[in-house]
């Protein structure tokens, strides 16, 4: 059994200007300052602002994030150089991070008080995996690994440009130094990426020299009187993966099929990196068909195991939560999620993301005797799915082409051609993100064979005899609308297309809400038939289609052996949980299409690839 949180780091302050690790018996940096060490050992060390000047993207990888003080020091860097890279990517794991109240007071006299402030206003719940923390308008990326370096490093999709070796002593952590695990890193490097690092053990050396690294010494820092110096120059380069190369490293305009959450989302993440972005949408507005609803939920998923389901979905919940800040978008804030009976006791939550609570305070905060447990997501709550995706779509700064129907795609010399019903070409680009719902199945043809179209009517009851006072989800939902009711819902038939409202989903749905509020057969509510119908595009396994398709010919053993077709990215099947997926599926059609760092572990990226259901129909021919 696993669990998602990460046990935090003790922290001694009792020399505030060299803070240390009881649990380690070392100190997070020199006594002369950890910026100025920063400085000196990581930046200059590495060649740095120099070697980043003129490159649309910088990538660092940190094998201890610490304090955060290397952070600190490469962004500050960043910000001074008038020549800096468009984008700067820093890639940090830590498998003891701090609490957010210790992180504010290791840097409560930080020189960089503005860039410190900001760090500890983002800081993520504790919880395993890769946390992405965005600042100057995306320019800055800290992609922060929370976990053992050892299971993390493996896990990991880039490239980077330069390496920060810095944990703790060898003496003391021996782990985060041995040939094993710097293997791993040669695994990670850039074509000329350089290491640095304060220690000169001869073995960390010696492992460096092993897997292609030349390795020296140069003038150390403070007491040190050298340091480790290393550059990338192995005799054979490694081979990518073919399902891990870029699908349009060199596109600068990209169109996005489908004006929903996915496609708002999609030119977001695309236009931060700099690509000019055309949405094109058969209907007359912005989230007309399965992005329409007047209220939706946002939330994780908890399993015992911390299984994929539960690792996508939590990734993809507080990737929501961080977007829905950063546009000040009004939501609802937090939600109840009702159970029969909570995960075993060592699923006892984490603190910012997940609480377990009983009946009688699960009660309290819904304003409403309940009668069974629930997980409290603090984050996580309701939003006008409608709302979300117009703020997406006006902060990218997209092209909007409305009334604008699909029927092809072309395969073309520079990239793809949209053709329309006549044949006519719609538009054109080196990149093109299908990011629509079920409308959109057409153009994935055989791809779209395991896909399940599923009918869903949610029901308004306009004077509710209970409203709770946030969103609550179990058997059904209720969203209270802020006028004295709610919406509730929803129901669930596969292959059914029609578009009327019915009086039997409706009781169907008020038979839910009596559930979830416990009413007596006497209190349950009545109301005029009042709703919304859509569709959701499902796939069997309850989780998303994201990423390149493959080129003519037969599959490979392996989704990461896999090649995929040049400038083409599917972003689909979302089911009922668009809302929670929209800010994190982006960022990953952003990062396959330029080659940027994954914002998720590849066994997650292998998960929601859309060839996963091709590969194993080949592997088990017949099922």
């Amino acid at each position: 059994m696993k669990s998602l949180a990460v046990p935090p780091a003790e922290v001694d302050f009792s020399d505030p200007a060299a803070p240390a690790s009881p649990a380690f018996g070392d100190v997070y940096h020199s006594r002369a300052g950890g910026l100025a060490q920063a400085r000196h050992v990581f930046i200059a060390g590495n060649g740095l602002p120099a070697r980043w000047q003129g490159r649309a993207r910088f990538v660092v990888l940190e094998t201890g994030f610490g304090l955060g003080s290397n952070f600190l020091a490469t962004w500050d860097a960043w910000r001074q150089d008038p020549a800096r890279c468009e984008r700067l990517v820093f890639v940090s794991v830590e498998k003891h991070p701090l609490r957010r109240e210790d992180l504010a007071r290791a840097h409560a006299a930080s020189p960089l008080p503005e860039l410190a402030a900001q760090l500890i206003a983002r800081w993520p719940p504790l919880t395993s995996g890769l946390h992405t923390l965005s600042f100057e308008g995306g320019r800055v990326e800290l992609l922060l690994g929370l976990d053992d370096a050892r299971v993390l490093l493996r896990e990991l999709v880039l490239q980077a440009d330069a390496f920060y070796l810095d944990g703790f002593a060898p003496s003391r952590n021996p782990e985060l130094w041995d040939a094993w695990l710097l293997k791993s890193l040669a695994r990670l490097a850039a074509p000329g990426a350089t290491a640095t690092t304060w220690s000169i053990s001869r073995p960390m050396r010696k492992a460096l020299a092993a897997c292609g690294f030349e390795v020296g010494l140069a003038p150390g820092f403070a007491n040190k009187p050298e340091m480790s110096v290393a550059r990338f120059a192995p005799r054979h380069v490694p081979q990518r993966p073919a399902g891990r190369e870029a699908i349009a490293p060199a596109a600068r305009h990209v169109v996005i099929v489908g004006a929903g959450l996915a496609g708002a989302a999609c030119a977001l993440a695309l236009s931060r990196e700099g690509l000019a972005c055309t949405v094109v949408d058969a209907l007359a507005a912005p989230a007309l068909a399965s992005s329409g609803n007047p209220a939706g939920l946002f939330h994780g998923t908890v399993n015992p195991d911390d299984g994929p389901h539960a690792r996508f979905n939590r990734a993809a919940a507080l990737a929501t939560q961080a977007l829905l800040a950063e546009l000040g978008l009004p939501h609802q804030h937090g939600l109840l999620r009702l159970e029969t009976r909570l995960a075993p006791a060592a699923m006892h939550g984490a603190p910012g993301y997940v609480e377990a609570l009983s009946a009688a305070d699960a009660s309290a905060l819904a304003g409403m005797t309940l009668t069974h447990p629930a997980w409290f997501y603090p984050g996580g709550g309701a939003v006008d799915p409608a709302a979300y995706t117009r703020a997406m779509l006006a902060a990218s700064g997209a092209e909007l082409r409305l009334d604008c129907s699909v029927a092809a795609l072309h395969e073309a010399a520079e990239g793809w051609q949209l053709l329309g019903a006549d044949g006519g070409i719609i538009a054109d680009a080196p990149l093109v993100v299908l990011a629509g719902g079920h409308g959109q199945l057409p153009l994935l043809g055989d791809w779209g064979n395991d896909l399940v179209v599923q009918r869903g009517q949610l029901s308004h009851l306009a004077d509710a005899p209970w409203c709770p006072a946030l969103p609550i989800a179990g058997e059904g939902y209720a969203i209270a609308d802020g006028l004295g009711g709610l919406w509730c819902g929803a129901t669930a038939q596969d292959g059914d297309l029609d578009p009327a409202l019915r009086e039997a989903d409706q009781a169907e749905n008020l038979t839910r809400y009596s559930r979830l509020a416990r009413l007596a057969p006497a209190q349950a509510p009545r109301g005029a038939l009042a709703g919304r119908v859509g569709w959701r595009l499902i796939a069997p396994d309850r989780l998303p289609l994201i990423g390149g398709l493959a080129v003519p010919g037969p599959l490979e053993e392996q989704l990461r052996l896999q090649p995929r077709r040049p400038g083409l990215i599917v972003c689909t099947a979302f089911a009922s949980r668009g809302i929670t997926w929209a800010a994190l599926a982006g960022r990953l059609v952003a990062a396959l299409a330029l080659g940027s760092p994954r914002p998720l572990e590849a066994d997650l990226l292998d998960a929601v690839d859309p060839l996963r259901f091709a590969l194993r129909r080949q592997r088990r021919p017949g099922r």
